[in-house]
């Protein structure tokens, strides 16, 4: 009798409210993390941020928005190998996911701009992106009354300022996140969340060596590493890190891709070369690894890559406050 009742006594100290094991009692120790719940947000800056994100004002054509090619319908990536840019221009580069970009150390490719406000200045003046200028583009949002009334409520006066557009941008996409998917799930304590076969797939993906640079809350994001470590990458035009630094030690290196929800995001890899993701382990093992995975490890691997599609961001769609007369007409030349 008093083995049973230490027994149900220890038993209750480790359950929680909600009748589970506290996240604290069951967490695993494990170099992937769970992505956090966010506690706090600026309510009214992140939604100016998420009208900016969908207004296609910001571009020269009034066709274009950050949405374009970081569509969160689609996994926070367009789909396509290159976006689609200013009359018809296609991108040199595959479109990274804006989901958990909060996560990355930097951002682009190849980490050009230190965080997501810098990055969000990027493809309005860009000619092959959004084709405008940030002159023209805070004349537009100045021209709203409705924006400037926002502005004035986020930031305490009416200035419209290209800063302030991308604060604002950012605030909004530090939101995006994808939390709960079955592997944070198990990693939280949850057996049953995640299938035998996943389980298999992540004992695979640290001991092959994987998880040296897919590591943390988002599963990458936190190096640079060469494309083609122990193998020549078949890309060898795009130059990665090296156009930033004009380092030839930086040749061919990328920031590491975030793997969550990697399973909506196709093509693969900076130059799009998979749509395949069972190929792109391959790809994976063979180039960084020098390994060659069997098909068995391969779609081991990938139902553990699977488990880590998280809850997609719940948005509805913003109604954006009218153009005025005073607003600059688009331009499609």
């Amino acid at each position: 009798m008093m083995k049973k009742t230490i027994l149900v006594t220890s038993l209750a100290c480790a359950i929680g409210l909600g009748g589970q094991l506290s996240i604290a009692e069951a967490a695993r120790n494990e170099p992937i993390t769970p992505i956090p719940v966010q506690d706090k947000v600026d309510a009214p800056k992140v939604e100016l941020g998420k009208k900016l994100f969908f207004d296609p004002r910001l571009s020269k054509s009034g066709f274009l928005s950050c949405n374009s090619c970081h569509n969160l319908s689609t996994g926070g990536a367009d789909n396509l190998p290159s976006s689609i840019g200013h009359k018809w221009q296609l991108g040199p580069i595959n479109s990274p996911t804006v989901l958990n970009a909060r996560f990355n150390l930097a951002q682009f490719w190849d980490g050009r701009a230190k965080d997501l406000k810098e990055q969000a200045g990027g493809p309005i003046a860009n000619p092959g992106e959004m084709a405008s200028t940030h002159e023209i583009a805070v004349d537009v949002l100045s021209s709203i009354p409705a924006y400037i009334a926002e502005f004035k409520a986020v930031y305490g006066d009416k200035k419209v300022n290209m800063d302030r557009v991308t604060d604002a941008i950012a605030s909004f996409e530090e939101t995006l996140v994808t939390p709960d998917s079955p592997f944070d799930l198990w990693l939280k304590g949850d057996d049953a969340a995640l299938s035998e076969e996943a389980k298999a797939g992540y004992d695979l993906f640290k001991n092959k060596g994987c998880i040296a640079c897919h590591n943390g809350t988002g599963v990458g994001g936190t190096m640079y590493q060469k494309m083609g470590t122990v193998k020549p990458y078949t890309d060898t035009k795009t130059l990665g890190r090296y156009g930033v630094t004009g380092k030839d030690a930086d040749k061919y290196f990328f920031k590491v891709p975030l793997l969550r929800n990697i399973e909506l995001t196709a093509p693969y890899f900076h130059d799009a070369s998979t749509w395949d993701l069972a190929e792109a382990v391959k790809m994976m093992g063979e180039y960084q690894l020098g390994l060659k995975l069997s098909d068995e490890e391969t779609n081991k691997i990938v139902a553990f890559l699977k488990a880590l599609t998280g809850k997609q961001p719940q948005i509805s769609y913003p109604v954006l406050p009218p153009s005025t007369n005073k607003t600059p007409k688009p331009d499609r030349g």
